[in-house]
């Protein structure tokens, strides 16, 4: 799993929220952000984007449901994991049914919500809704589009570089080699070659690099190509 994901936490236990804080930090290179209620969870979510959300049912000022519910009409696209006290077969449809990813009983073993989370995440990295950090950018594949919000920036691309950044990105710090990427792409196409590829790194780079002749995002390996994050 990359590292420089974000997690939010929304559970009013706090012993609770800075032990799974350690441990998501620890174990999966998590960047943590906690809220104690729902009013600051949402307020968080304004300004920050998040590869997973976990979420308690039981809130002091809301019913977790409810809050899962607001997030999904507000837009929130990523895994939302609901954590509770309560594990009949009646709160698990209640908890899916307001748009959660995964319904987790507690108390739960570490282990099994690692497990869960990072099977919510590849799901998610596979769907037209999946959103990846890219140097000062996020790539949005189904939009076809790198945005840099700091500088108020939109990169259209083309339907290959697209699929180009997301494929490296998926292989995090490992470079990929020119056949690789290829085959990925372009799938078997015998009249592709080499240089069609290297025709599209170029482009890319001249959209992406602030100096393109001096690349420090999408770099070149020995036989191929790694993005840098």
């Amino acid at each position: 799993m990359a590292n420089n994901k974000q997690i939010l936490i929304v559970d009013d236990d706090e012993a609770l929220r800075r032990s799974l804080a350690e441990q998501l930090e620890l174990h999966e290179g998590f960047v943590t952000y906690q809220a104690a209620d729902g009013k600051r969870a949402l307020e968080i979510i304004k300004d920050h984007h998040f590869e997973v959300i976990l979420l308690d049912v039981g809130l002091p000022d809301a019913d977790g449901r409810d809050l899962c519910r607001l997030m999904r009409r507000q837009g929130v696209k990523t895994p939302i994991i609901m954590l509770t006290a309560h594990d009949s077969d009646v709160d698990t449809i209640l908890g899916l049914d307001s748009g959660a990813n995964d319904y987790i009983p507690k108390p739960f073993r570490l282990g099994v919500l690692l497990a869960r989370l990072r099977a919510q995440l590849r799901q998610f990295e596979l769907s037209d809704d999946a959103t990846f950090p890219i140097g000062p950018y996020t790539l949005r594949p189904s939009a076809k589009m790198l945005v840099n919000q700091a500088a108020n920036r939109k990169i259209h691309l083309t339907e290959k570089e697209t699929a180009i950044l997301k494929y490296l990105y998926r292989m995090g710090d490992r470079p990929v080699t020119r056949e690789v990427l290829l085959d990925e792409v372009w799938g078997y196409n015998a009249g592709v070659t080499t240089h069609t590829l290297e025709t599209h790194i170029y482009r890319l780079r001249q959209k992406i690099e602030p100096e393109p002749a001096s690349a420090r995002i999408l770099v070149t390996e020995p036989g191929g190509y790694r993005l840098v994050r």
